[in-house]
């Protein structure tokens, strides 16, 4: 059985550094990402990392501020958060896609989804 299970998430002042991690079960997966949902609004890419070569993608919001790697032998993606904003305020999903790259962007090209993490980041 699959399984993706979120870690870190949590309350953190504008400025602040956060670090998720998503360790996946199971299977392996081509690309890993990240993303978020905030109340009422459409869930939106973060990043993307591919196992094999570790290649990264960001969403322009995040980058140069959120940093992916990963573990292989864990199976496991980190997302480093610095530098945090209100506006990164959201519920953080995990995501995997069994094929693919570091440039899939969209909810509908990942296959498994974790439960989600809540970062909340206070002004």
């Amino acid at each position: 059985q699959v399984q993706l299970v979120e870690s870190g998430g949590g309350l953190v002042q504008a400025g602040g550094s956060l670090r998720l991690s998503c360790a996946a079960s199971g299977r392996t997966f081509s690309v890993m990402g990240w993303f978020r949902q905030a109340p009422g609004k459409e869930r939106d890419f973060v990043g993307g990392i591919a196992r094999s070569s570790g290649s990264t993608a960001y969403a322009d919001s995040v980058k140069g501020r959120f940093t992916l790697s990963r573990d292989i032998a864990k199976n496991t993606v980190y997302l480093q958060m610095n530098s945090l904003k209100p506006e990164d305020t959201a519920v953080y999903y995990c995501a995997a896609a069994k094929k693919g790259d570091n440039s899939i962007r969209t909810p509908p090209e990942y296959d498994y989804w974790g439960q989600g993490t809540q970062v909340t980041v206070s002004s």
